[in-house]
């Protein structure tokens, strides 16, 4: 490590947003509250300069600052993460953008991700929920080796998912169905069956995560 944590914190103090884009990035929901907020590529090359520390990226993540629970899933180390620690900082989740930071960059890589997309998308915290729909997406973004019935598995949960009318669930759900629907032919047309099902139902949420995702994968042909 090259930057000691109160070094990491004066950074990103120094390097905060101004005003103005601050208030630009929490239109899009971006739970800030009071806190400071950098720009991810910077926080990004920030990560990539600390390296890799399990034991820092525990104390980061335990700050409850907003920029440094993302800086977390940057530097930690994947296989010391372990299933509590995973659900511990799940339950800290308090903004779209930590869930899938820390889901993308950390969580989906984990032996555990396949359990934990099914388990969080059952939980009714809102952030959690989300998070397992995202590792759902991740998973079939960055899992290259998986087999398709994986993916099929998690058809029942985005059916079941697509009715929660919160808008970061409800968006995670349909990114989850778009992005499983990518991977393959096969799975594109099972996921545009399953989408042409969801649409039936009458919840206004359910209509939307599957009209959106019918509308991109039928553009697509991964013959």
């Amino acid at each position: 490590m090259t930057m000691s944590y109160n070094q990491i914190i004066s950074f990103i103090k120094s390097n905060r947003l101004s005003p103005a884009a601050k208030r630009r990035i929490q239109h899009f929901g971006v739970m800030l509250g009071d806190d400071f907020a950098i720009n991810i590529p910077v926080l990004r090359k920030l990560g990539k300069k600390i390296g890799k520390d399990h034991e820092l990226a525990l104390r980061l993540y335990n700050s409850g600052y907003h920029d440094a629970m993302i800086l977390a899933s940057y530097v930690d180390e994947i296989d010391k993460v372990t299933e509590k620690q995973m659900d511990v900082w799940a339950s800290r989740f308090n903004s779209w953008d930590i869930v899938d930071n820390t889901v993308g960059n950390l969580f989906d890589k984990t032996p555990y991700a396949w359990k934990k997309a099914v388990e969080w998308s059952k939980r009714k915290e809102e952030y959690v929920k989300r998070a397992g729909y995202a590792m759902m997406a991740e998973l079939a973004v960055h899992d290259k080796k998986a087999g398709d019935k994986l993916f099929e598995n998690f058809f029942k949960d985005i059916k079941r998912g697509s009715t929660d009318e919160r808008n970061f669930v409800k968006k995670a759900v349909n990114w989850a169905l778009r992005q499983v629907g990518k991977r393959n032919e096969r799975l594109r047309r099972k996921a545009l069956r399953l989408a042409y099902q969801i649409k039936k139902t009458s919840s206004r949420s359910a209509r939307w995560v599957a009209s959106d995702a019918i509308r991109e994968l039928e553009k697509i042909n991964l013959k």
